[in-house]
């Protein structure tokens, strides 16, 4: 089944998994954030279908720099959310495949710290998980 997207569905979906994996990052800020940030864009750059296609775009994401996370998540918790939706109105295998991606971005992004995530970590990956499963 094929997809339709607009250029704002297309704009929401990159929000949505380049948010997730900033805010994975945000919350090991005592860590290491910028690997925290490589390793899950790495991840989400090796996305396929047509979600790896709209994340591969070369499009610059706005509203991704934001005061404290809690702003942060006000946007990108919500775009998860609502991508999920869209997609598995469209295609459920896609939103499969979304959801996936962004798994592993996030799984990426926590792997980054020696032994377990953080509990700040733990804590994100757990809302963005259940923003996922929201829809």
């Amino acid at each position: 089944m094929a997809i339709t997207l607009t250029a704002q569905d297309k704009v929401t979906l990159r929000t949505a998994a380049y948010g997730a994996v900033t805010l994975m990052s945000a919350a090991g800020a005592a860590d290491s954030p910028h690997r925290a940030a490589t390793e899950g864009s790495i991840a989400l750059a090796n996305a396929t279908g047509p979600v790896g296609h709209v994340l591969a775009e070369k499009t610059k994401i706005k509203d991704l720099n934001h005061k404290s996370t809690a702003e942060l998540a006000d946007r990108v918790l919500p775009a998860l959310t609502a991508t999920m939706s869209l997609l598995k109105k469209q295609d459920p295998a896609e939103a499969d495949n979304f959801r996936g991606t962004v798994t592993v971005a996030v799984e990426a992004s926590a792997r980054t710290h020696r032994g377990e995530p953080g509990p700040a970590m733990a804590e994100m990956a757990r809302k963005i998980t259940d923003a996922l499963d929201a829809a």
